[in-house]
This record gives structure tokens, C-alpha cells and sequence, in this order.
């Protein structure tokens, strides 16, 4: 197409992302509308829709797994994985029973 450089295009392109940012605001008005019309019939509060939200649940501490020898850091052994044992053999970060009082649970956040 002989019309079709790059600033043309760039141009056509951003009306077309306006076109749609536009059709999703008005049909995220719908939907919303739809939602309230539905919590009105079936007399359900915004109270009880945060009980279902994703990662509300509480979690039990775990007992930490993983010790950086260097800064005392500790690890559960779930998550992200700490930079300090990254790639590194987890045997030789293990706390052993002697270091910590059995069943000692705690709240292990990897960073």
C-alpha cells in the first residue's frame, strides 16, 4: 500500500487504541451496571465479595528450612527463592534440629 509509511501507520495506530480504550471504558460500564443490578437481586453486599478475593486467605507460618550462615537470614523453602542460596547446594544452608527449637514456627517471607 502506497499510503502506508511509518508515521501513517504510527498515526492510524494510535486513533485505533484510542477506538478501543474507548469501547472498553463503555462496556466495563455495562458490565459494572450488570454487577450492581445482580447484587440487588440477589442482595449481596461488597462485604461479601472481599471474603472470595484472591490471596485473603490466611496462611500458617511455616518453619524455616534455610539459613544463610552470613547474615542469618532464614528460608522456608517456599517461594522465591533467596539470592543467597540460588543455585547453590540447599543441603549446605539446612538448619539442623540442634539450632532451633523443635516446632518453632515462623512467619518466613523469601526475598
Amino acid at each position: 500500500m502506497k499510503g502506508d509509511t511509518y508515521r501513517h501507520l504510527s498515526a492510524e495506530l494510535q486513533k485505533l487504541e484510542r477506538r478501543i480504550e474507548s469501547a472498553r471504558q463503555d462496556e466495563r460500564q455495562n458490565v459494572l451496571q450488570e454487577i450492581r443490578e445482580k447484587m440487588t437481586e440477589w442482595d449481596i453486599t461488597s462485604n461479601e465479595l472481599r471474603r472470595y478475593r484472591r490471596g485473603t486467605y490466611h496462611m500458617k507460618p511455616v518453619v524455616a528450612k534455610y539459613r544463610d550462615p552470613a547474615t542469618g537470614r532464614e528460608w522456608s523453602g517456599r517461594g522465591h527463592e533467596p539470592a543467597w542460596i540460588a543455585g547453590k547446594d540447599r543441603s549446605l544452608f539446612l538448619i539442623e534440629d540442634d539450632d532451633a527449637p523443635a516446632g518453632t514456627l515462623r512467619a518466613v517471607r523469601a526475598d
